[in-house]
Protein backbone atom coordinates (compact mmCIF):
# COMPACT_ATOMS: atom_id res chain seq x y z
CA UNK A 1 0.00 0.00 0.00
CA UNK A 2 1.40 2.72 -0.83
CA UNK A 3 0.85 6.46 1.18
CA UNK A 4 1.02 10.14 0.22
CA UNK A 5 3.77 12.51 1.46
CA UNK A 6 0.75 14.51 3.46
CA UNK A 7 0.54 11.45 5.57
CA UNK A 8 4.29 11.21 5.93
CA UNK A 9 4.49 14.36 7.23
CA UNK A 10 2.13 13.54 10.06
CA UNK A 11 3.89 10.70 10.72
CA UNK A 12 6.42 12.55 11.50
CA UNK A 13 4.80 15.21 13.54
CA UNK A 14 2.77 12.33 15.85
CA UNK A 15 6.95 10.93 16.53
CA UNK A 16 7.73 14.31 17.56
CA UNK A 17 4.71 14.23 20.49
CA UNK A 18 5.89 11.13 21.40
CA UNK A 19 9.48 12.23 22.26
CA UNK A 20 11.63 11.74 18.81
CA UNK A 21 13.73 15.20 17.82
CA UNK A 22 13.92 13.52 14.29
CA UNK A 23 11.34 11.22 12.39
CA UNK A 24 12.88 10.06 8.99
CA UNK A 25 11.99 7.13 6.15
CA UNK A 26 13.65 5.35 3.88
CA UNK A 27 13.24 2.28 1.75
CA UNK A 28 13.77 -1.19 2.67
CA UNK A 29 15.34 -2.43 -0.26
CA UNK A 30 19.13 -0.78 1.22
CA UNK A 31 21.22 -2.93 -1.53
CA UNK A 32 24.20 -4.54 -1.27
CA UNK A 33 26.86 -2.05 0.46
CA UNK A 34 26.11 -2.26 4.32
CA UNK A 35 26.13 -5.96 4.00
CA UNK A 36 29.49 -5.46 2.27
CA UNK A 37 31.12 -3.23 4.92
CA UNK A 38 29.71 -5.68 8.05
CA UNK A 39 31.44 -8.53 6.17
CA UNK A 40 34.97 -6.61 6.18
CA UNK A 41 34.45 -5.52 9.98
CA UNK A 42 33.58 -9.09 10.83
CA UNK A 43 36.38 -10.87 8.83
CA UNK A 44 39.04 -7.94 10.40
CA UNK A 45 37.52 -9.32 13.94
CA UNK A 46 36.73 -5.89 15.29
CA UNK A 47 33.76 -7.35 16.89
CA UNK A 48 35.87 -8.90 19.86
CA UNK A 49 33.76 -11.41 21.66
CA UNK A 50 30.81 -10.25 20.31
CA UNK A 51 29.54 -13.01 18.65
CA UNK A 52 25.87 -12.02 18.51
CA UNK A 53 27.23 -9.49 15.45
CA UNK A 54 28.25 -12.37 13.37
CA UNK A 55 25.60 -15.06 14.38
CA UNK A 56 22.66 -13.46 11.91
CA UNK A 57 25.03 -11.35 10.17
CA UNK A 58 23.41 -12.26 7.21
CA UNK A 59 20.03 -10.99 8.52
CA UNK A 60 21.68 -7.77 10.05
CA UNK A 61 22.88 -6.73 6.52
CA UNK A 62 19.90 -6.78 5.12
CA UNK A 63 15.97 -5.41 6.68
CA UNK A 64 13.97 -7.78 3.80
CA UNK A 65 16.69 -10.61 5.33
CA UNK A 66 15.24 -10.40 8.76
CA UNK A 67 11.43 -9.31 7.39
CA UNK A 68 11.22 -10.15 3.88
CA UNK A 69 7.75 -8.08 3.92
CA UNK A 70 9.34 -5.13 4.74
CA UNK A 71 9.15 -2.40 2.60
CA UNK A 72 9.77 0.94 4.18
CA UNK A 73 12.40 1.38 7.38
CA UNK A 74 11.02 4.41 9.59
CA UNK A 75 14.27 5.68 11.19
CA UNK A 76 13.60 8.00 14.84
CA UNK A 77 15.59 9.64 16.99
CA UNK A 78 15.44 10.23 20.75
CA UNK A 79 17.68 12.50 22.12
CA UNK A 80 19.90 12.54 25.27
CA UNK A 81 21.79 15.39 25.50
CA UNK A 82 23.84 16.06 28.64
CA UNK A 83 23.28 19.52 30.42
CA UNK A 84 27.18 19.41 31.75
CA UNK A 85 30.46 18.65 30.31
CA UNK A 86 30.61 14.64 30.40
CA UNK A 87 34.62 15.29 29.99
CA UNK A 88 34.14 17.51 33.58
CA UNK A 89 35.30 14.29 35.59
CA UNK A 90 38.10 13.26 34.10
CA UNK A 91 40.25 15.40 36.85
CA UNK A 92 38.45 13.74 39.52
CA UNK A 93 39.92 10.42 39.70
CA UNK A 94 38.70 9.10 42.91
CA UNK A 95 34.67 9.43 41.68
CA UNK A 96 33.69 7.09 38.57
CA UNK A 97 32.25 8.11 35.39
CA UNK A 98 29.34 6.52 33.51
CA UNK A 99 28.65 7.03 30.13
CA UNK A 100 25.71 9.78 29.47
CA UNK A 101 23.30 7.41 28.11
CA UNK A 102 23.22 4.89 31.03
CA UNK A 103 23.25 7.33 33.65
CA UNK A 104 19.05 7.30 33.49
CA UNK A 105 16.39 4.67 32.96
CA UNK A 106 17.53 2.06 30.66
CA UNK A 107 16.58 3.86 27.00
CA UNK A 108 15.71 -0.08 25.71
CA UNK A 109 12.20 0.49 27.65
CA UNK A 110 11.96 4.22 27.00
CA UNK A 111 12.64 4.04 23.16
CA UNK A 112 10.36 0.94 22.82
CA UNK A 113 7.42 2.36 24.21
CA UNK A 114 7.19 5.29 22.18
CA UNK A 115 7.87 3.58 19.13
CA UNK A 116 4.90 1.37 19.92
CA UNK A 117 2.87 3.76 20.56
CA UNK A 118 4.08 5.41 17.31
CA UNK A 119 3.09 1.92 15.68
CA UNK A 120 -0.37 1.94 16.68
CA UNK A 121 -1.16 4.83 15.42
CA UNK A 122 0.21 4.16 12.11
CA UNK A 123 -2.07 0.86 11.85
CA UNK A 124 -4.67 2.96 13.31
CA UNK A 125 -4.46 5.33 10.83
CA UNK A 126 -3.21 3.29 7.40
CA UNK A 127 -2.73 -0.19 8.21
CA UNK A 128 -0.23 -2.31 6.98
CA UNK A 129 1.71 -4.67 9.42
CA UNK A 130 4.70 -4.00 11.28
CA UNK A 131 7.68 -4.60 13.29
CA UNK A 132 10.02 -2.26 15.77
CA UNK A 133 13.24 -2.71 17.01
CA UNK A 134 15.68 -1.21 19.66
CA UNK A 135 19.11 -2.48 19.31
CA UNK A 136 18.35 -5.79 20.58
CA UNK A 137 17.44 -7.49 16.75
CA UNK A 138 19.99 -7.81 14.29
CA UNK A 139 19.27 -4.22 12.75
CA UNK A 140 22.11 -1.61 11.60
CA UNK A 141 20.80 1.29 13.13
CA UNK A 142 23.24 3.86 11.77
CA UNK A 143 23.30 2.95 7.99
CA UNK A 144 19.34 3.17 8.11
CA UNK A 145 19.57 6.23 9.60
CA UNK A 146 22.33 8.18 7.57
CA UNK A 147 20.41 6.44 4.42
CA UNK A 148 16.68 7.73 6.08
CA UNK A 149 18.27 11.26 5.81
CA UNK A 150 18.51 11.70 10.03
CA UNK A 151 22.13 12.22 9.85
CA UNK A 152 25.64 10.81 8.83
CA UNK A 153 28.20 8.25 10.11
CA UNK A 154 30.67 10.06 11.62
CA UNK A 155 34.67 9.25 11.92
CA UNK A 156 33.89 8.03 14.73
CA UNK A 157 30.93 5.73 13.43
CA UNK A 158 28.38 7.06 15.18
CA UNK A 159 25.42 8.88 13.85
CA UNK A 160 26.05 12.66 13.75
CA UNK A 161 23.34 15.14 12.92
CA UNK A 162 23.07 18.58 11.92
CA UNK A 163 20.73 19.76 14.22
CA UNK A 164 21.23 17.27 17.15
CA UNK A 165 24.44 16.82 17.17
CA UNK A 166 25.84 12.82 18.39
CA UNK A 167 23.95 12.43 21.70
CA UNK A 168 20.92 10.06 20.14
CA UNK A 169 19.56 6.85 20.40
CA UNK A 170 17.88 4.91 17.63
CA UNK A 171 14.76 2.97 17.20
CA UNK A 172 13.59 1.63 13.86
CA UNK A 173 10.30 0.38 12.84
CA UNK A 174 9.70 -1.98 10.01
CA UNK A 175 6.39 -1.82 7.80
CA UNK A 176 4.79 -3.68 4.58
CA UNK A 177 3.81 0.39 3.91
CA UNK A 178 5.34 2.09 0.94
CA UNK A 179 5.92 4.74 2.14
CA UNK A 180 7.77 8.27 0.79
CA UNK A 181 11.67 7.75 1.60
CA UNK A 182 13.65 10.93 2.58
CA UNK A 183 16.71 11.96 0.58
CA UNK A 184 20.33 10.21 2.68
CA UNK A 185 22.41 12.61 4.45
CA UNK A 186 26.21 13.49 3.29
CA UNK A 187 28.84 13.12 5.45
CA UNK A 188 29.57 16.93 7.03
CA UNK A 189 32.96 15.44 9.15
CA UNK A 190 35.43 17.32 6.47
CA UNK A 191 38.68 17.92 7.43
CA UNK A 192 37.75 17.33 11.19
CA UNK A 193 39.78 14.87 13.38
CA UNK A 194 38.55 16.11 17.14
CA UNK A 195 37.19 12.20 17.40
CA UNK A 196 39.92 10.42 16.31
CA UNK A 197 42.52 12.42 18.61
CA UNK A 198 39.91 12.13 21.35
CA UNK A 199 40.08 8.16 22.12
CA UNK A 200 41.94 6.92 25.01
CA UNK A 201 42.67 3.75 23.33
CA UNK A 202 43.70 4.56 19.39
CA UNK A 203 40.11 2.60 18.92
CA UNK A 204 39.82 4.00 15.72
CA UNK A 205 42.34 1.89 13.05
CA UNK A 206 41.40 4.61 10.29
CA UNK A 207 38.52 7.07 10.07
CA UNK A 208 35.06 5.49 9.92
CA UNK A 209 36.30 2.08 11.48
CA UNK A 210 35.93 1.03 14.79
CA UNK A 211 37.80 -1.92 16.28
CA UNK A 212 35.80 -2.71 19.18
CA UNK A 213 38.76 -4.47 21.13
CA UNK A 214 40.39 -1.31 21.72
CA UNK A 215 37.12 0.52 22.46
CA UNK A 216 36.55 1.47 25.73
CA UNK A 217 32.97 1.08 26.13
CA UNK A 218 33.39 -2.24 24.46
CA UNK A 219 36.32 -3.45 27.10
CA UNK A 220 33.73 -1.78 30.06
CA UNK A 221 30.46 -3.38 28.93
CA UNK A 222 30.67 -6.31 26.80
CA UNK A 223 33.83 -7.85 27.34
CA UNK A 224 33.04 -10.44 30.30
CA UNK A 225 36.98 -11.66 30.82
CA UNK A 226 39.80 -9.11 32.73
CA UNK A 227 40.62 -6.06 31.00
CA UNK A 228 43.86 -6.37 28.81
CA UNK A 229 46.54 -4.53 30.71
CA UNK A 230 47.83 -2.30 28.05
CA UNK A 231 44.08 -0.62 28.13
CA UNK A 232 44.01 0.11 31.80
CA UNK A 233 46.28 3.43 32.35
CA UNK A 234 44.12 4.78 29.65
CA UNK A 235 40.51 3.51 30.47
CA UNK A 236 40.93 6.35 33.57
CA UNK A 237 37.98 6.38 35.82
CA UNK A 238 35.47 5.15 33.25
CA UNK A 239 33.52 2.75 34.64
CA UNK A 240 30.93 2.47 32.45
CA UNK A 241 31.26 3.17 28.60
CA UNK A 242 33.33 5.96 27.55
CA UNK A 243 31.93 9.14 25.65
CA UNK A 244 35.45 11.13 24.82
CA UNK A 245 34.74 10.85 20.97
CA UNK A 246 31.06 12.04 21.23
CA UNK A 247 31.47 14.78 23.79
CA UNK A 248 34.64 16.84 21.06
CA UNK A 249 32.39 16.21 17.79
CA UNK A 250 31.66 20.19 17.21
CA UNK A 251 28.21 19.20 15.97
CA UNK A 252 27.26 18.79 19.32
CA UNK A 253 27.16 22.69 19.94
CA UNK A 254 23.75 22.22 17.77
CA UNK A 255 22.30 19.50 20.83
CA UNK A 256 19.89 20.90 22.96
CA UNK A 257 19.64 19.87 26.36
CA UNK A 258 16.31 20.50 26.58
CA UNK A 259 15.74 18.28 23.87
CA UNK A 260 16.55 15.29 25.84
CA UNK A 261 14.19 12.48 26.92
CA UNK A 262 13.49 13.29 30.94
CA UNK A 263 13.86 9.48 30.97
CA UNK A 264 17.56 9.84 30.64
CA UNK A 265 18.56 12.58 33.12
CA UNK A 266 20.80 10.99 35.24
CA UNK A 267 19.89 9.30 38.37
CA UNK A 268 21.01 10.29 41.94
CA UNK A 269 24.40 9.11 42.64
CA UNK A 270 25.13 8.26 38.73
CA UNK A 271 27.00 11.36 37.66
CA UNK A 272 29.98 10.65 38.97
CA UNK A 273 29.56 8.35 41.77
CA UNK A 274 32.20 7.49 44.15
CA UNK A 275 34.65 4.33 43.57
CA UNK A 276 34.76 3.51 47.24
CA UNK A 277 30.83 2.99 46.63
CA UNK A 278 31.22 0.68 43.98
CA UNK A 279 33.68 -1.45 45.05
CA UNK A 280 31.13 -2.35 48.15
CA UNK A 281 28.39 -3.79 45.93
CA UNK A 282 27.00 -7.48 46.81
CA UNK A 283 25.02 -8.55 44.07
CA UNK A 284 22.06 -7.98 46.40
CA UNK A 285 23.17 -3.80 46.32
CA UNK A 286 24.14 -4.13 42.99
CA UNK A 287 20.37 -5.34 41.88
CA UNK A 288 18.70 -2.94 44.17
CA UNK A 289 20.54 0.37 42.75
CA UNK A 290 20.30 -0.66 39.09
CA UNK A 291 17.07 -1.74 38.50
CA UNK A 292 15.49 -0.53 35.20
CA UNK A 293 19.04 0.55 34.58
CA UNK A 294 21.09 -0.17 31.49
CA UNK A 295 24.41 -0.60 33.75
CA UNK A 296 21.80 -4.19 34.98
CA UNK A 297 22.50 -5.83 31.95
CA UNK A 298 26.50 -6.01 32.60
CA UNK A 299 26.01 -8.01 36.51
CA UNK A 300 27.96 -7.12 39.35
CA UNK A 301 31.10 -8.24 38.99
CA UNK A 302 31.63 -6.48 35.39
CA UNK A 303 30.97 -3.26 37.42
CA UNK A 304 33.00 -3.72 40.63
CA UNK A 305 36.07 -5.15 38.14
CA UNK A 306 35.68 -1.87 36.43
CA UNK A 307 35.64 0.25 39.29
CA UNK A 308 38.75 -1.92 41.13
CA UNK A 309 40.78 -0.71 37.84
CA UNK A 310 39.08 2.87 38.15
CA UNK A 311 40.70 2.93 41.78
CA UNK A 312 43.93 1.34 40.69
CA UNK A 313 43.76 4.74 38.40
CA UNK A 314 43.27 6.46 41.20
CA UNK A 315 46.23 7.42 43.07
CA UNK A 316 43.66 6.99 46.55
CA UNK A 317 45.66 4.71 49.29
CA UNK A 318 41.86 5.18 51.43
CA UNK A 319 40.58 2.82 49.11
CA UNK A 320 42.87 0.31 49.50
CA UNK A 321 41.08 -1.68 52.28
CA UNK A 322 38.10 -2.25 50.01
CA UNK A 323 40.16 -3.44 47.14
CA UNK A 324 42.01 -6.17 50.13
CA UNK A 325 38.63 -7.45 50.59
CA UNK A 326 37.89 -7.88 46.91
CA UNK A 327 41.19 -9.91 46.71
CA UNK A 328 38.95 -12.38 48.24
CA UNK A 329 35.84 -12.07 46.26
CA UNK A 330 34.50 -15.34 44.42
CA UNK A 331 34.32 -13.70 41.22
CA UNK A 332 37.79 -14.25 39.16
CA UNK A 333 37.61 -11.02 37.14
CA UNK A 334 36.96 -8.91 40.59
CA UNK A 335 39.75 -10.93 42.46
CA UNK A 336 42.55 -10.13 39.41
CA UNK A 337 41.42 -6.62 38.88
CA UNK A 338 41.51 -5.66 42.68
CA UNK A 339 45.01 -7.11 42.71
CA UNK A 340 46.16 -4.78 39.97
CA UNK A 341 44.43 -1.84 41.67
CA UNK A 342 46.60 -2.84 44.66
CA UNK A 343 50.08 -2.92 42.73
CA UNK A 344 49.06 0.11 41.32
CA UNK A 345 48.52 2.07 45.25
Amino acid sequence: MSVSAEFAARLKAQARTLGFVDCRITGADVGAAPGAALKDWLAAGHHGSMDWMEARADQRAHPQALWPEARSVIMLAMSYAPEGDPLALADAPRRGRISVYAQGKDYHDTVKKALKALARWLVAEAGGELKVFVDTAPVMEKPLAARAGLGWQGKHTNLVSRTQGSWLLLGAIFTTLDLPADAPEVDHCGTCTACQSACPTQAFPTPYQLDARRCISYLTIEHKGPIPEQFRRAIGNRIYGCDDCLAVCPWNKFADAAASNIAFAPREGNDGPALADFLALDDAAFRARFAGSPIKRIGRDRLVRNAAIAAGNSGDGALIPALEVLRDDASPIVTEAAGWALEQL
